[in-house]
């Protein structure tokens, strides 16, 4: 990492330095952006129940109701959408899935559209939901329209990041408004803990139990950063290759245990915080109960549905990011076999079955990260803003090592082109 750091200020990666500062400068525009409220509008105060993911992922911009405050998750939304038509619902899109980049581009175009289409609904639903009737309509409209302009210019600025940044625009603007909470949420914990009006001993156990906080929080993002980087193995073997012969390398074709990333706990946050979202706007005293007693993952029969939805939609993106049957037959094509096993439906399945072990296992993790914010919440008295893994915290590892790798690779690629040319 200090070697990559180091490489990375040399005079040969000027125009990375320039991508880096275009990245941090888009990212200050929108943590200065959750500041900015809504014009005629006051910060939440009420709980926001499962609605407390999208805060979370927006920096604290939906308690604030500023201009950010749905951020990208109306874009999450709309791919969740996208992608289940994608599996033989609509041919239209089962065409677009199947003509490579071009059909790509165009399903991104469409998610795009929608995402906004979906932000001015949500948006109008919060301010409905939120702010409370008002005998003006155009006020809800007015309010709906900034914040839907806002997340256009997210996703706009998101674009111009992948572009002429580093990494992933999109998910580095979820990973900074993560981030900007965090050192809230530490000051939080420790004026819980630690109090200075005891004795002596009683202020050295608060210090104590603030360090023993700080060192399991560190210990479950190493423990995660493993996790996303474990990987298996299958050797590939090609027909117009010997692994015998000398300064031979073996083929791999490496899966990750987590294949899906936080993609599954997203998309199950997202499906599950839609019942929350339909029950402040309608403002139905029995359909509010059964939401609050059954629908939100504090609850037993919630916190399943939540556990079910994130093994779901695991086995889902992983099938549909590897896709066992074109893997067996793009390797057959090129003149690759797994050693032991036979091209074609064979492979598929031995594919498959290792897919599908591997995706316990991610899944598991995944419930794992995602319930012990609730566990953490029962066993203590700290504020709820106060937590231990969780989502959030997810996603901000797997963008970080993702953002890095990609530093690395570009750094990497520039020095073999800086050497190649003094030959």
């Amino acid at each position: 990492m200090f070697k990559t750091m180091k490489e990375l200020f040399t005079s040969g990666n000027k125009d990375l330095r320039h991508r880096i500062y275009f990245t941090l400068m888009c990212l200050t525009i929108f943590i200065l952006g959750i500041s900015i409220r809504v014009p005629g509008t006051e910060d939440l105060t009420k709980n926001l129940g499962f609605l407390e993911l999208i805060n979370t992922i927006g920096g604290g911009a939906l308690k604030n109701f500023s201009i950010f405050a749905l951020g990208v998750m109306p874009y999450i939304t709309a791919s969740i959408i996208t992608q289940l038509l994608q599996m033989d619902i609509f041919p239209y899109f089962t065409e677009l899935s199947k003509q490579g980049h071009t059909g790509r581009q165009k399903i991104n175009q469409i998610t795009r559209y929608m995402g906004i289409a979906f932000a001015f609904v949500e948006g109008y639903a919060f301010a409905f939901a939120f702010l409370g009737k008002t005998s003006n309509p155009m006020q809800y409209m007015y309010i709906a329209t900034v914040l839907t302009a806002g997340t256009s210019f997210l996703l706009w600025m998101g674009d111009q990041m992948s572009q002429k940044g580093i990494g992933n625009g999109l998910s580095l603007i979820i990973m900074a408004g993560i981030i900007a909470t965090l050192p809230q949420m530490f000051i939080t914990a420790f004026t819980s803990l630690v109090t200075f009006e005891g004795t002596a001993q009683v202020i050295t156990l608060g210090v104590i139990k603030f360090l023993l906080f700080v060192i399991v929080y560190f210990a479950i993002v190493i423990g995660m950063i493993f996790v996303q980087e474990s990987e298996r193995r299958i050797p590939i073997q090609y027909a117009n290759k010997s692994t015998s012969a000398y300064g031979a390398s073996q083929s791999f074709m490496p899966i990750k245990i987590n294949s899906a990333g936080v993609i599954p706990v997203i998309f199950a946050s997202s499906l599950l915080s839609i019942p929350g979202i339909i029950a402040q706007v309608v403002k139905n005293d029995t359909f509010t109960l059964i939401v609050q007693k059954y629908l939100t993952y504090t609850t037993p029969v919630g916190f399943a549905l939540y556990v079910i939805f994130i093994f779901f939609f695991a086995y889902f993106y992983t099938f549909i990011q590897l896709k066992p049957e074109e893997f067996s037959k793009n390797l057959q094509d090129n003149g690759g076999y797994i050693p032991g096993i036979r091209p074609g439906e064979e492979t598929k399945q031995y594919v498959s079955k290792i897919l599908t072990r591997l995706t316990v296992l991610g899944a598991t993790f995944l419930v794992i990260i995602a319930g012990l914010p609730i566990i953490f919440a029962k066993l203590t008295s700290l504020p709820t803003t106060v937590s231990i893994g969780g989502t959030g915290l997810l996603i901000v590892v797997g963008v970080a090592l993702e953002t890095y790798k990609q530093l690395e690779g570009s750094i990497l690629t520039r020095s073999y082109k800086r050497g190649y040319s003094r030959r």
